[in-house]
């Protein structure tokens, strides 16, 4: 009999081909929008720009969505955003879509205007809104705004824009369009009660609240023959915001007005406990907003794409399998693993995604795009020949993040053992999620725990050998059969205070209301992190001979952040030969 069960890498129901509108996708995995800073200042594509998307096109995604771009120069609301306001942009969105359509994805663009939601040093112009209402807006710096209320004719000047650069994008060669009406821009905007103060036809009423972009899809519709996606947030979760129901209804009206497909997404820059909850970090459960999806799509008759935590392969095939939803889009997923959709269709373990948001958050800061995981995302072209050691004995000293990552990534064209001295992998992860903060975000043990788990599966897949429980400063001799001794042993707390920090930890004591305040301070926090602990590379240095390579990666050269100490395993292993 056929094999027909849903979760086989072979006949995954992922793997299969969809549709929307007229265009045939190869799989059901959607690349959603990102912004990635690798424009250039006026918003032209660069081959940083090019590279970044091929990753995740050679990875195997099906529809790659290029992040958002503003139909007019005053909705552009962050720097290095991609343009399309303008013709002078065509030709390089035609060459990226040439790069996207040559890997064999389909492609297409958000259209999103920020509204209320940019400045002036950042668009260049008076930004505009539903209402003249203070803003919040953090871009590098934070700055709270009052934008114009937009009059009839800047209304009807910004729909018609809308217009135009959807059919500019047509003209570049993109297969759909989505339209950006979620998550606090200026359709969104036009939604929100407490952003919407209109007495005209456009406030009050949700019919009213919704006219704008609803108005924006038909004239979309109208402008081009490709498909219109329109992401919506269906739940804004804070008191003033738009709920649920009025959220529901309006992707439903979206349909009805002519969307090719719904992205079904939630949250707003005002949310509550915080903005952070439209890309919801690691103490949100998996799936955060399908139950969302699979709702709406039982009424609607077009394609549904779920949003939302999906990077786990068993909870986004269960989501398409279980018809909650058509496609499922994975974000930060695709940023952490461009080679998601491959590594699934070989039955291959992923490099989870620990939903940080440091991706998101460095983003805002200024950064352009990366991520702690993958120390190539954001800096594709530095590793587009990678140059890693070849048919080399490598022995990797510590199986923390640095250390696996390392021999995950040299494996398959040397012959790697890691050495450690603990009875399992994880290093420094081991403890993070004990903390009551990663990063920005709440920590949760769970998520450190399964990347730590699907990336010594990888390397087990590939051939390492592991010696758990095994201390080299005490095994005279063990190193000297290998050419290339590779130092990931982490760093050492000052003061003897190792021991009892992680016994702490082990005893939950991060998480008491007293202590877990405490370690939320920033200052306490980079003192315990950084400060309080070494390098302690030196000390396996001198157990090395002569005629060995020998290389220090991560918080063995120095205590720092996992977002270096992972780069630096990726450095060290494919930019070529060092000692």
């Amino acid at each position: 009999m056929p094999n027909t069960d849903p979760f086989a890498p072979s006949t995954n129901v992922l793997l299969e081909p969809g549709r929307i509108g007229s265009v045939e996708i190869r799989n059901r995995i959607v690349m959603p929008p990102m912004t990635t800073r690798t424009a250039d200042a006026e918003g032209f594509v660069t081959e940083d720009s090019i590279a970044y998307y091929m990753a995740r096109v050679r990875g195997g995604v099906g529809l790659i969505t290029v992040e958002m771009a503003s139909p007019t120069r005053a909705g552009r609301h962050r720097r290095h955003e991609m343009g399309i306001y303008d013709d002078r942009f065509l030709p390089g969105l035609t060459r990226l879509v040439a790069a996207i359509h040559g890997g064999g994805a389909k492609c297409s663009i958000q259209l999103g205007h920020g509204g209320g939601h940019t400045r002036r040093d950042i668009c260049g112009e008076e930004p505009v809104a539903p209402s003249a209402i203070p803003h919040p807006v953090f871009e590098t710096t934070f700055e709270t705004i009052i934008p114009k209320a937009m009059t009839h004719d800047d209304i009807a000047e910004t729909t018609a824009a809308y217009a135009a650069a959807a059919a500019r994008a047509e003209k570049a060669g993109f297969d759909v369009v989505e339209i950006h009406a979620a998550h606090g821009y200026l359709i969104s905007q036009f939604v929100t009660p407490f952003e919407n103060r209109r007495t005209d036809e456009y406030g009050g009423s949700l019919e009213n609240r919704a006219r704008f972009g609803l108005g924006v899809l038909r004239a979309i519709k109208a402008a081009v023959k490709i498909p219109v996606i329109y992401r919506v947030s269906v739940d804004d979760f804070f008191p003033e915001g738009s709920p649920y129901e009025e959220g529901r209804r309006i992707a439903l009206w979206a349909a009805e007005a002519g969307a090719d497909a719904l992205h079904i997404a939630a949250g707003h820059y005002r949310s509550l406990p915080s903005a952070a909850r439209m890309i919801p970090p690691m103490a949100y459960p998996d799936a955060t907003f399908l139950e969302y999806a699979a709702d709406i799509k039982a009424d609607v008759g077009v394609p549904v794409i779920a949003v939302g935590r999906l990077g786990d392969p068993i909870v986004a095939t269960e989501a398409v399998s279980s018809g909650k939803a058509d496609f499922v889009s994975l974000g930060r997923t695709l940023i952490a693993d461009p080679q998601w959709v491959e590594k699934l269709r070989r039955g291959q373990p992923i490099r989870r995604c620990l939903a940080c948001n440091t991706c998101v958050n460095e983003m805002r800061g200024g950064a352009r795009i990366g991520c702690v995981v993958n120390g190539a995302a954001g800096r594709e072209t530095t590793f587009a020949i990678p140059m890693p050691p070849l048919g080399e004995r490598i022995a990797v000293i510590g199986a923390g993040p640095a250390g696996l990552t390392y021999a995950s990534l040299v494996a398959l064209v040397n012959d790697v053992t890691v050495f450690e001295k603990h009875a399992q992998p994880g290093g420094s992860f081991r403890y993070a999620g004990k903390a009551p903060m990663f990063q920005e975000v709440e920590a949760n043990q769970e998520s450190f725990d399964r990347y730590t788990a699907d990336l010594f599966d990888s390397c087990a897949q590939h051939g390492v050998t592991f010696r758990f429980n095994s201390d080299v400063l005490n095994m005279p001799g063990v190193l000297e059969p290998f050419d290339r001794i590779v130092i990931a042993s982490g760093a050492d707390y000052r003061f003897g205070l190792g021991p009892i920090a992680t016994t702490l930890l082990d005893w939950g004591v991060g998480r008491w209301p007293v202590v877990s305040r405490m370690l939320s301070s920033q200052k306490l926090r980079d003192w315990f992190y950084y400060r309080a602990r070494q390098g302690n590379a030196e000390r396996f240095r001198r157990l090395a001979k002569p005629a060995q390579t020998v290389v220090a990666i991560g918080d063995a050269v120095r205590a720092g952040k996992s977002k270096d100490a992972i780069s630096s395993a990726f450095d060290a292993a494919l930019l070529g030969p060092r000692g």
